[in-house]
């Protein structure tokens, strides 16, 4: 008699063993987790990525830098996509994004190529973590496993994405590290992912201030920035300039060197080396290897991807990206 309880008594706790272990195994994201229900899934993406960039090179920044801003805001979830509902105020008017971040259009096309291929298996969260590696990639970056398996959020915050989670362009050096390090990224992390500003361009509003008053910049790029940027105030405001002003359409080391030679045009780039701050070395090592750059640069892309993800039960599949369910 004691003997059969005890015999079912371990039964019951193999089962709630493996149960565990189940439901810890599915609330991980994993580099083959679309293989067998959706195999064709980067192709469906890249097909669409690739065809964004080759109409404008700048696309290519502009899907990166979504991904970046909703892995940010609680979590890679794919809130950044919601458009605004009678429940909700979302993401997209908030002030790191308002007239800022771009390309929902190609995620509604990627989205729906992914829907013909495999009908609500595939996440928005995870199309921005797979267009971000592509865009890298087509630009001349390196390439990565991307991690996948998350889950969209029904919902987004227009006060979360105003909390200061996203780090503007006056940023300090300490302010940078304190907000990466918020979403488990440290400051090798932080550099090499600023060196996402190698692409893309910046609105007057954001480079204003530094062009005009700030003392470690170029005087001749300084000048050249200010042709196309007025000091006043709602002159100009969305005149754009390259992030880079060597390669601006090529995944590359420029930005690191533009900094050593204080070209930086944001003042939170250049702040990332700035007479003797903890990050100058890693501003050199990164301006003249190449190789370094592009892995440290991969590692924290897949770092950041982690941040906080939707898995297992949690969230939904979006049909439409902009949309709740």
């Amino acid at each position: 008699m004691a003997s059969g309880r005890s015999s079912s008594l371990c039964s019951i706790w193999v089962i709630v063993l493996l149960v565990g272990f189940t439901g810890s195994s599915s609330a991980q994201l994993s580099t083959n987790f679309y293989s067998k229900s959706c195999p064709k899934v980067f192709y469906a993406v890249k097909s669409v990525v690739q065809s964004a960039v080759n109409k404008e090179k700048r696309m290519g920044a502009s899907l990166l830098r979504l991904h970046f801003h909703d892995c940010f805001v609680n979590g890679c979830d794919g809130s950044i996509l919601l458009d605004d509902t009678s429940s909700f105020t979302g993401e997209k008017t908030a002030r790191p994004n308002n007239n800022s971040v771009r390309g929902f259009e190609v995620v509604d096309k990627i989205k729906s190529q992914v829907e013909k291929t495999c009908p609500g298996v595939v996440s928005c969260a995870d199309i921005l973590a797979i267009a971000a590696r592509d865009s890298v990639k087509i630009l001349g970056g390196p390439s990565w496993n991307v991690k996948l398996g998350r889950r969209d959020s029904k919902t987004a915050s227009l006060a979360a994405a105003n909390s200061g989670v996203i780090p503007p362009p006056t940023s300090t050096l300490s302010q940078l590290k304190t907000r990466f390090q918020a979403v488990g990224l440290n400051e090798r992390d932080l550099v090499a992912l600023s060196g996402a500003h190698t692409i893309g361009k910046a609105r007057c509003t954001s480079f204003r201030a530094r062009i005009y008053n700030e003392t470690n910049i170029d005087a001749s790029f300084a000048k050249a920035r200010q042709s196309k940027c007025p000091s006043t105030v709602g002159s100009g405001d969305n005149n754009l300039a390259p992030l880079d002003v060597q390669t601006p359409n090529t995944f590359d080391t420029a930005y690191f060197k533009n900094l050593i030679n204080q070209k930086g045009l944001l003042h939170s780039d250049q702040i990332l080396y700035n007479n003797g701050g903890s990050t100058d070395s890693l501003v050199k090592t990164y301006s003249g290897s190449a190789n370094t750059f592009n892995s440290d640069f991969a590692k924290a892309m897949i770092k950041m991807g982690d941040n906080k993800p939707l898995t297992g039960s949690n969230g939904e599949i979006r049909l439409n990206c902009r949309r709740p369910n």
